[in-house]
């Protein structure tokens, strides 16, 4: 018969009175502690979370417009009223979202993206070239006012592919587009003054019509904060050019 060895453990973290012994002489390393599991949780039934706001506030755009078969007639009144209203910000939210810079189009791409935009939706059309300084001036001042007012559609395209034989002399020449229908145009950087500013620009936009829109109220109202923003910023540049030339000429 063949000899066999067998090999015998304690229970883990167990030690035998020599081990005790040569541990207290600085023989052995102390023996780690025995491995315990973290206790068990059972994981919350989704069921049996409390309907409130926050349990609202937790769901996807997609969860809760399917969220109006869960909430029966015991719930709260409150809760479904807020759920529409949750629904309408998001909604709001993400058409918002597709906006907020200058997007290039192609002359193929004018008909649906500015034409046939939704009637709720002003557009903002920059005819342009490349190597053109005054177009570079003013597509600046748009960057600003795209990211300022992202409910307002900017686009941009090449002069010739949108109208072609288009004079360079015009450039750069802005179209406000709305509902279908050109609502204004503006030809050249001498429409916004003496120096093109994105508060200069906005001003000319929104003199007669409330073309930009930051999402956060409704058309006049803001129309009303773009005019009281325009002019507050105005004065700040006019009262922060005037220290400065005080500050230079003390210096002097």
């Amino acid at each position: 018969m063949g000899d066999y060895h067998f090999v015998y453990k304690d229970v883990e973290g167990a030690s035998t009175q020599w081990d005790d012994i040569q541990a207290k002489l600085g023989n052995l390393p102390p023996k780690p502690a025995p491995f315990k599991p973290a206790p068990f949780t059972p994981a919350q039934d989704e069921a049996s979370l409390p309907k409130d706001k926050s349990w609202i506030d937790q769901k996807s755009q997609e969860e809760l417009e399917h969220l109006e078969d869960d909430l029966d007639l015991d719930d709260d009144n409150f809760l479904q009223e807020y759920r529409k209203r949750r629904l309408a910000e998001m909604r709001e939210a993400v058409k918002i979202s597709k906006f907020g810079s200058i997007n290039p189009i192609s002359g193929s791409d004018f008909v649906r993206e500015v034409s046939q935009a939704p009637s709720d939706v002003w557009v903002i059309v920059i005819l342009y070239k490349e190597g053109i300084q005054e177009c570079d001036v003013l597509m600046n001042c748009l960057q600003e006012l795209a990211t300022r007012y992202p409910a307002t559609k900017f686009v941009k395209i090449i002069s010739t592919d949108c109208i072609p034989n288009y004079p360079d002399c015009n450039l750069p020449t802005l179209l406000v587009y709305n509902n279908g229908a050109v609502k204004a145009n503006y030809v050249g950087l001498r429409s916004f003054g003496r120096r093109c500013t994105p508060e200069g620009v906005a001003l000319v936009l929104c003199q007669a019509d409330p073309v930009l829109n930051d999402g956060k109220s409704g058309n006049d109202g803001s129309r009303k904060s773009v005019l009281e923003g325009v002019c507050r910023k105005l004065i700040e540049k006019v009262v922060t050019e005037h220290e400065d030339e005080n500050d230079d000429g003390d210096s002097e």
